[in-house]
C-alpha cells in the first residue's frame, strides 16, 4: 500500500486514556443509563398517558435516533473530544438499556436468553474485529474501521451488562445491595488477575468494562427505588440529574488537563 494512502486513512486515537477518570466516569454514565431509562420510560408512560408498551418503545426510538447523531459527530471528528465522546458513551448506555428492558417487559423474552444473545453478538464482534485488526487494544482505535468495531462492542457491553445484572438480581430477590457486592467483588478480582499476569490487559479491560455496566445499574436503583423495593428512594430523575452533573464536571476536567489523552 502507498504509505501516503496509509497515512491518509490513519486517524488521531478517538478515545481516552484508561485512566481512574475513565472508570468513574463509566460507572457513573451506567447508572445514569439505568436510571435515565427507566425515568423516560415512566415520564411517557404516566405523565404522558401512553400505554407502557408503546411508550417503550417510542423512548427506544428517540434514543437511538440521538445516539446516531452522536456517534455521526464521533466519527466527523478528527480526534478524540472528551465532551463528545462521554455524551455517546451516556446515551449508548441508555440506548443498551432500553434494548433488553424492551426485548423482556414488552416481548417476554426471558433474560437468560437476553444474556446469551448479547454474548453472542459481542464475541462475534471481537471475533470479527480481532481477525481484521489483529488487536482489540484502546489504543489502536485510529481508523474509521477500528471506531465501527469499537462502537458496535461498547453497545453489545452495555447490552449484556444489562441482562446479566437484572437476571442475577432476578435470581437472587435480594435487592441491589448484594448484587452491587457481588459485581464490586467480581471486578476486584479481575484486577488481582491482571496484576498477577494471570489475565492479560486487553481481556481483563473488556471484562471489566461489562461488570461495570450491572454494577452502575444496581448503584442506580438502590439510590432510586423505593425503600419498599429496597432502595433509598431519590428517585430516577433526581439520580439521574446528580449523576449527569458529576459527568460533566469530570469531563470539563478532563477537557481542561487533557489527562486522558491517548496517542497511537
Amino acid at each position: 500500500m502507498n504509505p501516503s494512502r496509509a497515512a491518509v486513512r490513519e486517524l488521531l486515537v478517538k478515545v481516552p486514556a484508561v485512566t481512574a477518570f475513565f472508570w468513574i466516569i463509566k460507572v457513573l454514565a451506567t447508572t445514569v443509563g439505568e436510571t435515565f431509562a427507566d425515568f423516560l420510560t415512566t415520564y411517557f408512560h404516566r405523565d404522558l398517558h401512553i400505554l407502557t408498551r408503546h411508550a417503550s418503545l417510542f423512548v427506544c426510538a428517540i434514543s437511538f435516533g440521538v445516539l446516531l447523531i452522536i456517534l455521526a459527530v464521533q466519527f466527523i471528528a478528527k480526534k478524540y473530544v472528551p465532551v463528545i465522546y462521554w455524551t455517546a458513551i451516556v446515551v449508548i448506555s441508555v440506548a443498551g438499556t432500553q434494548i433488553t428492558d424492551a426485548l423482556h417487559d414488552i416481548y417476554g423474552v426471558e433474560l437468560w436468553q437476553t444474556t446469551l444473545l448479547f454474548a453472542a453478538l459481542l464475541v462475534a464482534t471481537f471475533a470479527i474485529w480481532f481477525r481484521s485488526e489483529g488487536t482489540l487494544a484502546m489504543k489502536s482505535i485510529n481508523t474509521r474501521k477500528r471506531e465501527t468495531y469499537y462502537w458496535f462492542a461498547i453497545l453489545f457491553t452495555f447490552a449484556l451488562g444489562t441482562s446479566a445484572g437484572d437476571q442475577l438480581s432476578e435470581i437472587m430477590s435480594n435487592g441491589f445491595v448484594i448484587p452491587l457486592i457481588v459485581f464490586a467483588s467480581a471486578i476486584a478480582l479481575i484486577v488481582v488477575l491482571n496484576q498477577f499476569k494471570i489475565l492479560g490487559t486487553i481481556t481483563a479491560f473488556w471484562i471489566a468494562y461489562i461488570l461495570t455496566r450491572p454494577l452502575g445499574a444496581n448503584l442506580g436503583d438502590l439510590l432510586a427505588q423505593s425503600p419498599a423495593d429496597g432502595g433509598l428512594g431519590l428517585g430516577t430523575n433526581s439520580v439521574s440529574l446528580i449523576f449527569l452533573a458529576l459527568i460533566l464536571i469530570s469531563v470539563a476536567v478532563l477537557t481542561i488537563t487533557k489527562r486522558d489523552k491517548l496517542t497511537a
